[in-house]
């Protein structure tokens, strides 16, 4: 530092002197160049070997650093050994009656097969109209002809054993009741006037 302190202080003489002859700029550029050469030289010569001749001292002077203590940790005490009770006679397991089977289930008895529907037979004198078991020659007529037949109560007249519309023209009023009583719709003969539909289409 003091190096640095008289090159600064050579530099501003050397500037003053130096700004007489030459510019002011250029007096200040080779005064900053004096200040550095200087002080360089300076610390190369003097303030370098005081620096280490005092790290030195201060490197002999400074007591050596005591051993830090290492702490002793106490011994643990012996852990008391644990006195384990003996264990208790296990009791005889007691024997388990054996569950008895359950019977094994029966199979399902297979279901008998619906019997075919046997063709309907003429009826008894005074239990209901005459009756066929089948179209006379093979060719039942078109009951759907008649107002209020659908496929529906066609299927259900030709079971009954009705074929042709000369059968129902020829129902009696008995009959009537008989045909009636055994289709879902009741008073659909009388409503929809089936015998005179039926004579008609007879011919």
């Amino acid at each position: 530092m003091v190096c640095w302190v008289i090159a600064a202080v050579i530099g501003i003489i050397a500037f003053f002197m130096m700004k007489a002859s030459l510019s002011t700029f250029l007096a200040l550029i080779l005064a900053v160049i004096a200040v550095v050469v200087l002080a360089m030289l300076l610390i190369k010569l003097f303030c370098g070997e005081s620096a280490s001749s005092s790290s030195a001292t201060a490197t002999t002077a400074a007591p050596a650093a005591a051993p830090k203590p290492t702490a002793v940790k106490p011994a643990e005490a012996p852990k008391p050994v644990e006195t384990v009770a003996p264990k208790a006679e296990e009791k005889p397991a007691e024997a388990t009656a054996e569950k008895p089977k359950a019977a094994p289930k029966k199979k399902a008895a297979p279901k008998k097969k619906a019997a075919p529907k046997k063709e309907a037979a003429p009826a008894a004198e005074g239990d209901g109209p005459e009756v066929l078991t089948a179209a006379r020659g093979g060719a039942a007529d078109d009951l759907k002809k008649i107002k209020g037949v659908g496929p529906g109560l066609e299927k259900t007249l030709n079971e009954l054993g009705f074929f042709h519309f000369d059968q129902i023209a020829a129902w009696t009023d008995a009959d009537i009741a008989w045909v009636d009583s055994r289709l879902k719709f009741k008073g659909r003969i009388t409503r929809d006037d089936w015998i005179s539909q039926a004579k008609d289409l007879a011919g």
